[in-house]
């Protein structure tokens, strides 16, 4: 038999290799799911069969310069007839939209898009009496009986599966089968030969126990978390034990979501170091738009992150939006949360669409039988109503007394005009060995802020951090920041330090990030995200320490809408104005206030664009996808990865973790006009002027007369 690739380098995987590493996860798939494993095994050896065509096989192996439109699927599908006529059905749906959809692609590749131009059907048949009989072999030899299939045998096959395709879009909905291969191939991808021993351990429920444990600074910690009601929300301030409390709600695997990248980053090294005595063996993961490399301990399989299966997964809400917008993968997700628990942690700190968002998640996940747990610090009246509007009264509502409230009082609020009255106190704070934090809006507001820093501080350590770092720097910033080695021992830096240090950061602070200083100067943000700043100062809780308070400085808000971006310059008004000067900020009038400054949610951008609605469900055609743009469209995500000049062949030559760690998020706008990598996640290149480490990304110098002359030339 000839030796038929179905992946490149480095691994080379042989085609009959991963058709029977596909078949083995979509089997552990079906069983997990409830559906018929022969089926599943069926599909999966013939999802790829069309790879063993030879312009695929040169292609590979780049012996053919030939732009012609090659898609594998459609040469897999010449094959159907070998299989049970009662399973065929169920195969076309697993091999045939496995990768595109099938009508309305973006690239117009899918099968019901080809099927315009007549050409298409020869150019994949090709020399079809040669290499049917290679894949032919393969089938045997995988335990697929089959004989010779002739070319019209072939093409009446492929005609079954356009009339089957034209009759299926046209019913709303989403394809279980197609879920089932799309997560089963990912899987077996990304894992290779280690497919056999990672479906050991995935479906797993967890044992979270640990989070049974009671302690009197943690009110929530004391309260019963039994109930026949299936949902929760829980309303209680930043320290009072509102993680704890939403994991003893839940009953089966576990998503947990939260805003921002450094934070789940955090919670995935806090969860997995809490559960690892009473799960040796968990299967917990972490997950977001900028597919961050987080090493928990060193031998993390790195491949596992975005994959089904998972005990936990930690995650974003953004993640979670290919459900309700129906991006590609969407049916995949769908069939890996269906039934599990979701936490959606610190709920008060969107904003905007991101707000709208999430109301449209929990529905659709109410829908899929998840059993939904809300945590929030202050949720405005109307969001919350809204919930339970959506949940109905299968809710258990846990929230603090005044009396328990009282006890999380922590700040005093000092109100100032701009950064540069904060300079005094910053430098007082500093001669008594304080820890100070600087919190700023944007990146570019924070680079500003951390240059006058290190100008007017030289001998005091200091630290920025943002969102625009290359991924293995930032892991390393986001350490020094924790000030804690890989085994939880404190380093003295920053967090950790005994003397005056400064850290400089955007919004990603504000969640979940167990940090605690003493002195904030922040610009003012919507009042919700503020109080979460807040948090990270005078965070650390005892009885001593109770009725102690230390300062917070907050600066007007800008005067244009322009300056006031990301965030709406009402709000920023609004937000600043209900903060009391020179006063105690009093947990128990927080909820008041918020209500002052959020009247509206803007639900009808996601609606618009949902393809789920709430009277009649999933409303897109089976076997098709939406466009990924929706999404950035709508929340503004950095959609494309890049790197720099000088880290192109690192980065082309490395492996998986090595090329996540040199990427960074951009805006794609930004980089439209720079070359591209054709490895990886194929980020562009920018000129290595425009990122220091220690000041991170400058977007205003990705310009081409900024690269390297030399490092072009080679």
């Amino acid at each position: 038999m000839k030796e038929l690739y179905a992946k490149s380098g480095p691994e080379w995987t042989l085609l009959t290799t991963h058709l029977n590493q596909v078949a083995v996860a979509s089997k552990v798939f079906a069983n997990y799911l409830g559906l018929d494993e022969k089926i599943a095994f069926n599909g999966a050896i013939l999802h790829d069969i069309g790879k063993a065509h030879p312009f695929f096989q040169e292609r590979l192996k780049g012996k053919t310069n030939r732009r012609n439109v090659f898609r594998h699927e459609i040469s897999s599908l010449f094959f159907l007839s070998a299989f049970p006529e009662e399973q065929r059905d169920a195969l076309i749906e697993m091999v045939v939209a496995h990768h595109k959809s099938v009508k309305k692609d973006i690239g117009e590749k899918g099968l019901l898009d080809l099927e315009e131009n007549d050409e298409y059907e020869d150019f994949h048949l090709g020399n079809w009496e040669e290499w049917s009989l290679d894949a032919i072999a393969i089938l045997n030899e995988l335990g697929i009986s089959c004989q010779k299939i002739s070319k019209n045998e072939a093409l009446d096959n492929l005609e079954y599966c356009i009339d089957y395709c034209e009759k299926i879009i046209k019913q709303k909905g989403y394809s279980k089968w197609r879920g089932l291969l799309m997560g089963a191939d990912h899987f077996a991808s990304s894992l290779i030969d280690k497919t056999d021993n990672q479906v050991e351990r995935i479906f797993k429920t967890p044992n979270l126990s640990f989070y049974n444990r009671q302690h009197d600074l943690f009110p929530l910690s004391l309260k019963k978390a039994d109930s026949d009601k299936k949902h929760t929300i829980v309303v209680a301030c930043t320290g009072a034990g509102k993680t704890d409390y939403l994991f003893r709600r839940c009953k089966g695997r576990v998503f947990y979501t939260l805003p921002f990248q450094a934070s789940i980053n955090a919670m995935f090294k806090r969860v997995g170091n809490e559960l690892e005595k009473d799960n040796p063996d968990i299967d917990i993961r972490v997950l977001h738009s900028t597919s961050i490399i987080v090493k928990r301990k060193q031998n993390e399989e790195f491949s596992l992150q975005n994959l089904m299966g998972s005990s936990i997964k930690i995650l974003t809400p953004h993640q979670l939006a290919s459900i309700a917008l129906g991006m590609n993968g969407y049916e995949a997700m769908i069939l890996d949360i269906k039934g599990c628990d979701v936490i959606l942690d610190e709920v008060h700190t969107y904003s905007g669409i991101s707000q709208a968002l999430v109301l449209k998640l929990i529905e659709v996940l109410k829908s899929l039988d998840c059993r939904i747990h809300i945590g929030t610090a202050t949720m405005p009246s109307i969001l919350y109503q809204k919930i339970k509007n959506i949940l109905g009264n299968d809710v258990l509502e846990v929230s603090l007394s005044e009396e328990e409230l009282e006890q999380f009082n922590r700040h005093i609020i000092h109100k100032i005009d701009s950064f540069e009255s904060a300079q005094k106190v910053i430098l007082e704070n500093v001669a008594e060995h304080k820890k100070v934090l600087i919190v700023m809006n944007t990146i570019k507001e924070a680079q500003q802020a951390y240059q006058l820093i290190k100008e007017l501080f030289p001998d005091t350590p200091s630290l920025l951090l943002h969102s625009k770092f290359k991924r293995g720097d930032r892991n390393l910033k986001e350490k020094q920041l924790l000030g804690l080695d890989d085994f939880g021992n404190p380093t003295f830096e920053f967090n950790t330090s005994k003397e005056a240090c400064i850290v400089v950061s955007t919004q990603i602070v504000e969640v979940s990030l167990d940090i605690s200083f003493d002195l904030m100067i922040t610009a003012t943000a919507p009042l919700d995200a503020m109080i979460q700043r807040f948090g990270r100062v005078n965070r650390k809780r005892s009885k001593e320490t109770i009725g102690k308070y230390k300062d917070i400085y907050v600066i007007a808000p800008p005067e244009t809408d322009k300056d006031a971006r990301p965030y709406d310059l009402n709000v920023l008004r609004k937000s600043f104005e209900v903060l009391v000067n020179g006063e105690v900020l009093r947990e128990k009038e927080l909820q008041q206030k918020i209500d002052q400054v959020y009247t509206e949610i803007d639900f009808l951008k996601i609606e618009e664009h949902s393809i789920f609605k709430t009277e009649t469900g999933f409303q897109l055609g089976k076997l098709t996808h939406r466009s990924k743009a929706i999404l950035f469209e709508l929340l503004n995500i950095d959609s494309v990865s890049c790197i720099t000049e000088s880290d192109v062949e690192k980065y082309e030559n490395g492996d998986f973790e090595t090329r996540l760690n040199l990427e960074m998020s951009v805006a794609y706008w930004v980089v439209s006009k720079m070359q591209q990598s054709e490895k990886g996640n194929r980020p562009f290149i920018i000129p290595d002027k425009a990122y220091d480490f220690e000041i991170g990304l400058d977007q205003s110098e990705i310009k081409q007369e900024n690269f390297n002359v030399l490092n072009q030339f080679l």
